[in-house]
């Protein structure tokens, strides 16, 4: 695995990181997306749809589990925190195998399910405005996209 870390000063440069690495993605990737609340997931997750040409408004799919947008490759976000102590199966193949890229918030509630080579980010809160970043990767191409897009 290899890791980065980067540190954002105003939501403004959480979501030009997130465009930029949108921008980058294609079919098959598969983020994963772990934070506190407040911490800047649906930010990033906006500036990400952004980045792979999605113009629907992006919110979080807290209720529906999954929401699907389309862009340059479908998008689809999903959040699993409803599935902690559920052993159903989504279908989860069919968006990690498919043609669309996949952000998965609360992934540790289907981490059987994930694919081995995803790119695993941490936000963590400092303060009002301060986040700071963790990628993590075993995947070779996302570890070039990470260099890419955070020098």
């Amino acid at each position: 695995m290899t890791a980065f870390e980067w540190r954002s000063s105003s939501v403004e440069e959480t979501n030009d990181m997130a465009v930029r690495l949108g921008e980058k993605l294609t079919a098959g990737d598969v983020l994963t997306l772990e934070g506190d609340l407040g911490a800047g997931k649906t930010t990033f997750t906006k500036g990400l749809g952004k980045g792979l040409g999605v113009r629907r408004t992006i919110n979080s799919p807290t209720f529906t589990i999954i929401k699907e947008y389309q862009g340059r490759v479908p998008f689809y976000h999903m959040d699993v925190y409803r599935l902690e102590d559920s052993d159903e199966d989504l279908g989860f193949d069919e968006y990690f195998d498919g043609h669309g890229v996949t952000v998965v918030e609360w992934a540790q509630f289907i981490e059987e399910y994930l694919p081995q080579e995803r790119l695993d980010i941490t936000i963590r809160y400092l303060d009002d405005t301060v986040r700071v970043f963790h990628f993590e990767t075993a995947s070779p191409r996302l570890e070039q996209v990470c260099k890419e897009i955070l020098s």
